[in-house]
């Protein structure tokens, strides 16, 4: 079923509909995109990931409809990233020698079609390819399916905390 998306790395020509699926997405789960901490990566991807020797894929459907926010050569469907542990948030959990996911996203009306299973096989995929055992994973309990998501791909839940008004769910995976 994801045989029409094609992933690629992150553009500078995608940041504005990066920010849209981000916004989209959030939405629809019923959380405020404004409110969602540490959001700025999103604004700074090159230097945020890239840089600091993690990865950031956008997924991109050939055919742009009106819903899907539109890059320089399709729709984006879906998105996501990691960083080394080392330099991710924080405030969360430490894991020396991790990587961990950030801004997993696939858009509302293309949900349900496997486009975040192979966002996230790709993004594994990659994260063993730089040497890395265990991928973190980090979301709210304010989203279920995201919940129900990491957990159906085999992480295994290892904690909760609270930021904010956000019960987070903290998964990890050994890959």
């Amino acid at each position: 079923m994801t045989d029409r998306i094609q992933f690629r790395a992150y553009d500078s020509r995608d940041a504005d509909a990066v920010w849209r699926l981000h916004e989209w997405a959030m939405r629809a789960t019923g959380n405020d995109p404004s409110d969602i901490p540490g959001t700025s990566d999103l604004k700074n991807i090159e230097t945020r990931y890239f840089d600091t020797g993690g990865a950031f894929l956008v997924g991109v459907v050939p055919a742009v409809d009106d819903e899907l926010p539109e890059t320089f050569d399709g729709g984006l469907a879906a998105m996501g990233g990691f960083l080394p542990n080392e330099v991710g948030h924080a405030d969360e959990r430490t894991v020396p020698g991790a990587a961990e996911l950030h801004r997993m996203r696939v858009a509302p009306s293309r949900q349900r079609r496997g486009y975040g299973r192979s966002l996230l096989h790709k993004l594994e995929q990659q994260v063993v390819e730089q040497g890395y055992e265990v991928l973190l994973a980090t979301t709210s309990q304010s989203q279920p399916a995201a919940v129900a998501f990491y957990r159906d791909e085999g992480y295994q839940e290892v904690d909760q905390s609270t930021q904010g008004e956000y019960e987070l769910v903290h998964f990890e995976k050994r890959l």
